[in-house]
Formats: structure tokens, C-alpha cells, sequence
């Protein structure tokens, strides 16, 4: 996420500085144009508007607040846009924490994957101070496809929690039409060509479908290691006030059925193979040609 914010941004004349743990990411923003601080406090201490997008607890605390941390050098009246999914009290207490030190933490998780980050096709639903908001909000579009501004701090989350309870639905959904299809005999390229076309679509079947069709779940565009976590999150959300949430509790055991089956590693979409093993299916080769394009003269 952060090496395509970083790109965006740059090929927007905007000037970066970023830090990232892994050596072989700082290199990949000198390489862009941009330049690599050596710690987080690197980064804060030269820019007015900072994006953090963190994979974990642990990451969130060592990057805001541990040893060469943001907290270190950020000046007040520093701008944060928080681009993680955590848990909401972890962003209060993030923001909480900043605030004592004068810097502005705005909420703004993103709804999209690595890969749609990479093309600029991701949503922020951005929430906090709405003055911040407005010092932020170039920047916001500087890397992403749309930008909602969904009021007091905390609402960013919350829609990304139900945003990610749709998308795990949904994703389970598509791999269970893709074994369906295929234990019908049916060609997949051709169902995927002709689902995308009707009613039955979903954003989650246009992104994922394809690697599904494929069968193939590496590079991934979102580990399921990663997701595991994001699934505890809107879990527990939807535990804290007590709302059933059917299809998504539904949809959890085969999430962690991929995570046992050492796909850890790979992308969410690798669900439908453990969909295909329950149906003792196994995958043909595409017998349906490719649709060419006429050349014009």
C-alpha cells in the first residue's frame, strides 16, 4: 500500500520522503524519485502531512511511538492520515496519544486491495477534524480513485469494517459460483466473461475472479495471514453491539480452512480451493477461445 501511495503521490509533484522497515522498499522509493528516511521520526520531522499504513498492533506502536518513532519529531499541528485497519480503540488511542503532542490523527482506512492501490482504484473514508480534513485532503487524492470525508473521527473505521464484512462475503460467494461452475463442466474463463456482464457481479468477483480462474493465489493481493486479522476485527465490532451478523460468521471457517492449509501467505482468493477440495473437483484446461479484437482497415 505504502510503496503505491508513494508513487501516486510522486507522479502527482508531490514531495515524498518515506520510511519502511524493509531496506529493499526504501531503495524502491529512491529508485521512484522519493526519499527514504532511516526511521519514522526521519520522516516526520520534515513533513507537514504524514500517511501511515501499518499491518499490525506492533507496527502502529513501534511507528507512532517507540524508539525513532513519529511522536519523536512530528511538529505540532502535524497532520497523521492513519490509513490502517485496526481495531477502533487502537485509532482512539492513537489519536489520544498524538494529541497530547499537538498532532492531528485523522482516520482514513482504505477499501481496496494491493493491487487496485498500485492502479489508483481505492476509496478513503477519511473522519476527524474537518480543518485537518482540509489540509489533508490533496494529498488524499493525490493517491487514491475517491475520497469521502464521513465526519467525526472513528466513522472511517466503521465503514471499512462493514466495507471488509461485504468483501469477505462476497469473495467466498464468487469461489463458490467459480466450484459450481466447475463441477458443472462449465469453462471458467467463460463464466467469468459472462457473470462479470450481469446481475450476478460484484466487485469482489471482477478483483478476485480472475485468480480464481487461473487458480493461481501468489503474488497475493491481500494474504490471508493479514485478513485473519481484519476478520477478528469486524468480529469483535460486531460482538460489541450485539448485531447478528450471519453470512459473515458463516463465511469465517473457510477463511481459516485456507489459513490450515498453509496458504497463509496466499491471496484471500485461494478460499476457492478449499472450496474445490470439498467438491473433489479438479480444474480443466480453458477450451473456450480468447475474444479478439477485429483490426480495422
Amino acid at each position: 500500500m505504502g510503496g503505491a501511495f508513494a508513487r501516486h503521490l510522486l507522479s502527482e509533484g508531490f514531495a515524498v520522503t518515506g520510511f519502511d522497515i524493509d531496506p529493499g522498499r526504501r531503495a524502491a522509493l529512491r529508485k521512484l524519485g522519493g526519499m527514504a528516511a532511516t526511521t519514522a521520526a526521519g520522516v516526520s520531522a520534515k513533513c507537514p502531512v504524514l500517511i501511515t499504513s501499518l499491518p499490525s498492533i506492533a507496527a502502529v506502536n513501534a511507528a507512532f511511538f517507540g524508539k525513532g518513532g513519529v511522536a519523536e519529531t512530528a511538529k505540532r499541528g502535524t497532520v497523521v492520515i492513519e490509513t490502517s485497519t485496526l481495531p477502533l480503540a487502537k485509532k482512539h488511542e492513537i489519536r489520544e496519544r498524538c494529541d497530547e503532542r499537538g498532532i492531528v490523527v485523522l482516520d482514513c482506512p482504505v477499501s481496496g486491495t494491493g493491487a487496485q492501490a498500485a492502479n489508483r482504484d481505492i476509496a478513503i473514508y477519511a473522519s476527524g477534524d474537518r480543518r485537518a480534513y482540509v489540509k489533508a485532503e490533496t494529498a488524499l487524492k493525490g493517491f487514491s480513485r475517491s475520497v469521502y470525508y464521513c465526519g467525526e473521527y472513528g466513522n472511517g473505521s466503521k465503514l471499512k469494517y462493514v466495507a471488509n464484512l461485504l468483501v469477505t462475503i462476497h469473495n467466498l460467494s464468487t469461489a463458490e459460483a467459480m466450484v459450481l461452475g466447475m463441477k458443472s463442466g462449465l469453462d471458467l474463463e467463460l463464466l467469468y466473461r459472462v457473470i462479470k456482464d450481469g446481475a450476478g457481479s460484484s466487485r469482489m468477483f471482477e478483483v478476485r475472479g480472475p485468480l480464481m480462474v487461473s487458480g493461481s493465489y501468489s503474488p497475493a493481493t491481500m494474504k490471508i495471514d493479514v485478513y485473519k486479522k481484519d476478520i477478528d476485527i469486524i468480529e469483535q465490532f460486531a460482538a460489541d453491539l450485539h448485531c447478528p451478523v450471519p453470512l459473515f460468521e458463516a463465511s469465517k471457517p473457510f477463511y481459516a480452512a485456507a489459513h490450515a492449509q498453509g496458504r497463509a501467505l496466499e491471496d484471500t482468493a485461494a478460499v476457492c480451493a478449499v472450496l474445490e477440495q470439498m467438491a473433489g473437483v479438479k480444474r480443466k484446461k480453458s477450451s473456450i477461445p480468447k475474444t479478439r479484437k477485429r483490426k480495422t482497415r
